[in-house]
Parts: structure tokens; sequence; C-alpha cells
């Protein structure tokens, strides 16, 4: 709860305007009572019209001002339980944005989306309605009930008789409904990821035509969160209609017993309606506690989820003053070292030198770990023995910003953002003119096409680039990475989704941005490789062969030249 509240911090003043207008509220809903009571009792005896009517308008006026106090406690507090929301939602997306390659291979993206959204949204709603509406919820009940008490005490108190037993069944439902919302939470979660993960691969369902598979699937995921759903409801159903009948069953009771008392002369008509219109005013804050207690389990789950998330720790962690990477002449070492996904071991005490400036490319069958080789230097992931430097500096001691800043790399699996072409290939310098988005793509030989456009640079791509083909999508990461222009390149099989004719300028190109860098290149085409100045054969016994193309074809039993001949088919 400490941590709850540290978010109204920032909102004290809208936090009191919002409080003390809810408490204007509450007291004058006490006044009105009162005013009835004096009206019946006080004014219409005398007949006089000018005091009924100067009462009347008095009336009037408190109903206008409580009309005001009404609208800021409607709007406002919604503004501070919406900007409390907002907060926490950016505290949230920036810790997720901190997180490792680790914590996303692990969790599904629907359960993000979740926790992004409907968890937020019902934090929102505590945040406003919890400590105002509890607070306003006592103060009336207890407000009523010395008024209650003042008109007749032994009315009074035979008729809160009943509220414990109101506010008991509220909590006992509660306890119920935190136990079902955390079910109906998981659903939701689930229900995001199976619309997520199904809509997005739409093309591979429709390919295979597959639809009807997919429709029974989302019909049982669906069948099971209206069980759900209506498990919850049938608990608040309980909970509402047991509640009702009790206050019910008060307002019948304050008839029976007022009408007795006025009979027998110990409360006068005013009283009477005025401990009636009183008895209403007393359900309210019963209705407003029962209301806070349901909203209750919504928004607890939906922080103990947020402050779930909070907790995990990156797996890749700065030291205290890290060293700002500047004027790099780009050497790696690999020391010893050792990596592996849970209890796979992938990477086996592996050492390797790259000379500044040096292209080295990295071949092997698949799942060797050459992918794996080149996400520790980014530390993507953190090697777990051993240790990689850069110009003779550990790059655990780096800035992670200022490492990754001098890491350019282009993926097989390249993702575009659902936007336009300038904003996909911005993304590799953010304050890049038209000249440099349009020099970078003439670079990757993309120009041509995208003049062909007829919004140019504005094209929209659509989500994950889905209007390119696979070839246009990769020249875009291609470009990112020459607006970059940083000093480490990292190539993973960069261009094996262009023609041969495309991937031929492509080549030159990067053989041209490569001059004076350290280029790390993964490949399988070893066309694309032959003039590196290193090769290096990574399998899953380790590096198991070093050298240039020409030297490396000479060993007729190699590795290497296995691989050659059957690519080139020659065996």
């Amino acid at each position: 709860m400490k941590q709850f509240f540290s978010y109204y911090r920032p909102y004290k003043l809208l936090f009191t305007i919002d409080f003390a207008s809810a408490v204007f509220v509450g007291l004058l809903e006490l006044l009105f009572p009162v005013i009835v009571s004096y009206f019946i009792d006080g004014l219409l005896p005398t007949g006089n019209w000018k005091w009924i009517i100067l009462a009347s308008l008095g009336l009037l006026f408190v109903y206008i001002l409580n009309t005001f106090m009404q609208f800021v406690v409607t709007y406002w507090g919604h503004m501070l339980g919406t900007n409390i929301e907002r907060d926490i939602r950016n505290d949230l997306f920036s810790h997720i944005q901190k997180l490792s390659y680790s914590y996303f291979d692990n969790t599904k993206t629907g359960k993000l989306l979740t926790r992004l959204t409907n968890d937020l949204m019902n934090i929102g709603e505590m945040a406003h309605h919890g400590p105002e509406d509890l607070f306003i919820a006592i103060m009336t009940l207890l407000g009523a009930f010395g008024i209650m008490f003042w008109i007749n005490p032994q009315l009074a108190i035979i008729s809160f008789i009943i509220v414990p037993l109101i506010l008991v069944i509220a909590i006992y439902f509660n306890k119920k409904m935190t136990v079902t919302f955390r079910e109906l939470f998981s659903r939701v979660s689930d229900f995001n990821h199976l619309i997520e993960d199904k809509i997005g691969g739409i093309r591979l369902v429709q390919a295979f035509a597959n639809e009807d598979k997919e429709i029974d699937a989302f019909k049982k995921l669906n069948d099971a969160f209206r069980r759900t759903k209506l498990k919850a409801y049938k608990i608040m159903s309980f909970n509402v209609s047991s509640t009702y009948m009790l206050m019910r069953f008060v307002t019948v009771f304050i008839l029976i017993a007022g009408a007795y008392f006025v009979m027998n002369g110990k409360i006068t008509y005013g009283e009477f309606a005025a401990f009636i219109l009183m008895s209403n005013i007393l359900f309210k804050p019963l209705e407003k506690i029962n209301a806070v207690i349901e909203l209750y389990p919504n928004g607890i789950a939906g922080f103990n989820h947020f402050r779930e998330i909070m907790k995990i720790e990156p797996d890749i962690q700065e030291k205290e003053n890290p060293i700002v990477l500047e004027n790099i002449k780009g050497e790696i070492e690999y020391r010893n070292v050792s990596f592996g996904y849970d209890r796979s071991i992938v990477l086996n005490n592996i050492s390797l030198k790259i000379k500044p400036g040096e292209t080295v490319a990295f071949v092997g069958p698949s799942g060797a770990g050459k992918t794996t080789l080149s996400a520790l230097l980014p530390r993507f992931y953190d090697v777990q023995k051993g240790q990689i430097t850069i110009d003779g500096i550990d790059i655990r001691d780096l800035q992670l910003k200022s490492l990754r800043e001098h890491i350019g790399t282009v993926q097989q699996d390249v993702f575009l953002f659902t936007g336009t072409l300038r904003d996909n290939v911005a993304y590799g310098k953010l304050d890049a003119t038209d000249e440099e988005i349009y020099d970078a793509l003439e670079k990757a030989q993309l120009k041509e096409l995208v003049d062909t456009y007829p919004d140019g640079l504005d094209t929209v791509v659509g989500e994950r680039g889905v209007k390119l083909s696979g070839g246009q999508k990769q020249r875009i990461s291609i470009a990112r990475m020459f607006l970059k222009n940083p000093p480490i390149l990292i190539l993973d099989e960069a261009t094996s989704a262009l023609d041969s004719e495309t991937e031929l300028h492509i080549q030159n190109a990067l053989n041209r941005l490569s001059v004076g860098r350290t280029t790390l290149i993964i490949a399988h085409r070893l066309a694309t490789i032959k003039n590196a100045d290193k090769i290096m054969v990574v399998t899953k016994n380790g590096i198991a062969e070093t050298g240039t193309h020409e030297a490396l074809l000479k060993n007729s039993e190699g590795i290497y030249r296995a691989l050659h001949d059957a690519q080139f088919n020659t065996l």
C-alpha cells in the first residue's frame, strides 16, 4: 500500500481538491434531511409563504452548489485516477524496455498487453474511488447515524443493527471475488495472447486452410473466459442481491417502527420524514463500501501484477560508474567464453580474436552457436563464463547504451514498425534528415524503388512491413545500419532474402562500408563471405577451422570444404 500511495505524491493539490469536494458533497447530503425536517415542523405550520419561498430558494442554492461539487468529484477525481494510471503505465513500460532478451524469450506478448491495459485501467479506478469513497462512506455513515440518533436514539440503534451484517456479507463475497478475478485476469492474458498470435499469423492460417481449427481453439478459450466471467458475476450478484434485500428490510422496518413512534408522540412528522430520508442516505455509503469492496479485487490484482513485473531484475546489469565507450579501434576478443540457454550449452570455452577493421565470417551448421556469438557482443545476453573485450575493456564494464550505439546489427529476421518508410529507416538515427535517409536508401539499393511510390518516404509499410517483400524489408534494415554508421558491424544473414543481382550490389556496398570497421558476418551462403579477411567454422564442439576462403578450400578433408562442395554441387 505504501508503494501504491506513493503515486499520489505528485498530485497532492488535485487529491486535496477532489477529496475536499467529496467531503463537502457528503455533508450537504446529510444536511438535506435536517432541512426537510425543519421545513415540515417549523415552516409549514406558520403558513408564511415568504419564508417558505426563501427556504426553498436556499435549498435550491444548496443543490446548485452540490451539483458543481459533484462535477469536481466526478471529473477531477477521474483525472486523478487517470494520471496515476498513466504514471504506473509509464513506469511499467519503461521497466519492460530494460528487461533482457531472456525475459521476452519466455513471456507471452498477450500477457504483457494485459498488464499494460486491462490491469492498469482497474488500478486507475481504484486509485480514484478507493480511498475517497471509503472515507466519504464512513463519514456519511457516522454522520447519518449521529443525526438519526439525535432524532430518536432507540429507532437509530435498531436501524443500525443490520449494518454490520451487510458489511460481513460484503467482505465474505469479496474474498471469493478476489480468487475469481485472479483467474479472470489469467484468462484475459491467454485471450490477448491467442488473438495477437493468431491474427498476426493469419496468412499462415489461410495458407494451410486451418481456419476451422483456429475458430474451434478460439471458441474453447472464449467459452472458458465466459465461464470465469459468469462465475465472477454470480458472486457479485449474490452480494448485491443480499445487500439490497437487507437494505429494503431496514426501510420497511423504519416505516413500521417510525409510524408507531409518531402515533405515540415520540417523534414529529418532520422528524419521521427526516428519518426516512436519512435511512436512504444511510444506504448510499453502504453501497459505496460495497462498490469499493468489489473494486478492490480488480485493482489490487492489477497492482500486484504490476509489482511482479517491476520486481524482475534485468539479466543484463550495468556496473556503477560504467565506462563510456568512445573513439574505439574495434579490437574484439572472446576469452574462454561459455554460454547456454536454460540447460542447453551452446558455446563451450570459445576463444577468438578479431583485429581492428577486420572482417570475420562465421559459418557452420544450424544450432552451432553462430548467432549466439554475435548476440553476446552487444550484451543481448551475458556470457556465463569467460569474458568479451572491446579494445581490451570487458564489455560488462561498459555503459550499455554507449556499447550498443557503437554496434550496428542487421538481423535475418527483420522487424519493421507500423508506420512509414521514413520512420523505419530513421530508426537508425532518430534526427536524420531526408537527405541522409535517401543516401542510406541509395546505398541499400532501395532509393529507385522508393522514388516510384507516390508518397515517397511517407509510404506506409503496414503492420510489420506486410506491404513489402522480404528483400525490401531486409534492405530497409540495411539502410538503417548505413544511417547509424557504427564502427562495429554484425551482419546476421543480412542478404539472405535478396535476389542474386541485388545481393551483388548490396555486397559491394557492405564491402565499402566495412573498410576501416570491424565486421562480424554470419552466413550460410558461402559466396557472400569469400572476401572476408578470416572465416571461422563454428560447430557444436567450438571453432573447428580458421582461415581465408582459399586456405580453407585447400583442406580436402575440412568441414568448410565439405560445406562448400555441398553448396556448389561439386561432391
